[in-house]
């Protein structure tokens, strides 16, 4: 069975990324963890998809058909954290990435991570972001006011 629980948690939660280019996703581990597993949930396909395991002393091992240049894993050198890396990106990698360990014969899976490939980004993007600049400035005379009133 698959289980999700407070052993893994994983960063950031969705990312929206342009084809070819790179991204990463990072799996925080509670303690050392002898091997992290990471896995692709594709709702167009509706499979759950082994990608590669990553063991304690470094060495990866790729599942059926998975490219070695598209995906590697790093690890911090705390080791309680892991980075999947999944570059030359296209449509077809879109789906939910998961971090798992294996602990009592239970595979443990990490919050997930859901990633949509587009050929251009969403000028909406854009436009979400320039009101957010703006947020500080208002916080800033409202503060003054506030001074001034003390």
């Amino acid at each position: 069975g698959f289980c999700t629980n407070l052993l893994l948690s994983q960063t950031p939660e969705h990312i929206l990324a342009q084809t070819n280019n790179k991204i990463e996703i990072l799996c925080e581990l509670n303690k050392e963890q002898v091997g992290v597993y990471w896995y692709r949930w594709s709702q167009e396909r509706q499979n759950f998809e082994f990608l590669i395991f990553y063991n304690s002393l470094g060495k990866a091992t790729y599942g059926i058909n998975i490219s070695q240049d598209k995906f590697s894993v790093h690890r911090a050198s705390s080791r309680t954290s892991c980075s999947l890396h999944i570059s030359h990106l296209h449509t077809s990698d879109n789906g939910t990435y998961y971090c798992s360990i294996s602990q009592a014969s239970q595979l443990f899976l990490g919050s997930g991570t859901r990633l949509g490939v587009v050929d251009v980004l969403p000028l909406s993007l854009k436009t979400t972001q320039a009101p957010l600049s703006k947020k500080p400035v208002r916080c800033v005379t409202k503060g003054k006011a506030a001074s001034k009133k003390g």
